[in-house]
């Protein structure tokens, strides 16, 4: 699985249980909602800065959203 792909998929897991919208998420972040669904579905390489202010939207941290999860 390609970074883009753990880092959405990490982000949409830690966004649902927190039982945040990605409208809610988008209010927190600063970014686009349309933004948070692209990163969601593995299409935007965030940067660092993103995954920073990414990871404080959903209470978690850089890390939580870089980790691969074991299947």
């Amino acid at each position: 699985m390609d970074m883009r792909r753990v880092i959405g998929s990490n982000f949409a897991r830690l966004r649902k249980e927190k039982g945040l919208t990605q409208e809610a998420v988008s209010e927190k972040s600063g970014f686009s909602q349309s933004y948070i669904g692209w990163l969601e579905r593995g299409r935007r390489n965030p940067t660092a800065i993103s995954i920073w202010l990414l990871a404080q939207a959903v209470d978690a941290t850089p890390s939580d959203l870089v980790q691969p999860v074991e299947e």
